[in-house]
């Protein structure tokens, strides 16, 4: 049986093997492929096409150019700050703010149809 403890939950994420954390970075899918696919949500993989829900950039919509296992974000295409010095560069989003709208489904075992 897992705990119930915050302290015991942070300590287990924050602990996890990289390819556990796989699980941690979901983000919720468009009404489309929830019909399709018969399930809410999926971990994000680089080459998702992906519409921010959250934040600044809420509204832009882009491919998913990195997925960072050790700080549980994602980089989207598009989505950028710039710099003190006029150098744009990409800001980290939390899955959990995004919405997939298409998925890479190179990987025939991803989703299973």
């Amino acid at each position: 049986m897992t705990s119930s403890q915050p302290r015991k939950q942070r300590k287990s994420r924050y602990q996890a093997d990289l390819h556990a954390r796989h699980k941690f970075l979901g983000a919720m899918l468009s009404d489309e492929l929830k019909e399709k696919h018969k399930t809410n949500a999926v971990p994000v993989r680089t080459g998702d096409t992906v519409k921010v829900l959250r934040g600044d950039h809420r509204g832009k919509e882009g491919k998913v150019a990195a997925v960072d296992h050790n700080k549980f974000t994602i980089t989207v295409d598009g989505v950028t700050v710039t710099k003190s010095d006029g150098t744009e560069v990409p800001r980290p989003i939390h899955p959990s703010n995004v919405m997939i709208t298409k998925l890479e489904l190179k990987d025939e075992r991803r989703m299973g149809d």
